[in-house]
């Protein structure tokens, strides 16, 4: 059985791998209740960029992690953001592509967070 911590923590791995579940299929996996599970992943959202959405697994319902969020990755910090995109104004053609991809990869966006 493990403690909590680790339940939460082993949640937000499988959740990084598998993008999007159900309250009850997480319940069920970790032998917790839904009420527990729903109150680990509302602990959870507040520093990881997971969510919930009412509706069946059909309708895009359950728990889910922001696209471009994957455990382990590096981000960019707002002000590390900001001076590399002031930076790419001065920037042409193969640099610039690149610094576009760069900013791509390492921003974490939260368009799909509520």
């Amino acid at each position: 059985m493990r403690n909590t911590t680790e339940r939460r923590q082993a949640i937000l791995e499988l959740m990084c791998e598998r993008r999007h579940e159900t309250i009850s299929n997480l319940a069920f996996e970790f032998e917790v209740s839904e009420r527990t599970m729903r109150y680990d992943v509302q602990i959870l959202s507040i520093s990881y960029p997971i969510y919930t959405a009412t509706g069946n697994r059909n309708q895009g319902g359950g728990v889910h992690v922001v696209d471009s969020y994957y455990l382990g990755r590096k981000y960019l910090k707002p002000h590390q953001k900001v001076l590399l995109e002031h930076l790419s104004t001065a920037l042409v053609g193969e640099d610039a592509k690149t610094m576009c991809e760069i900013l791509k990869t390492f921003t974490l966006t939260n368009t799909a967070k509520e």
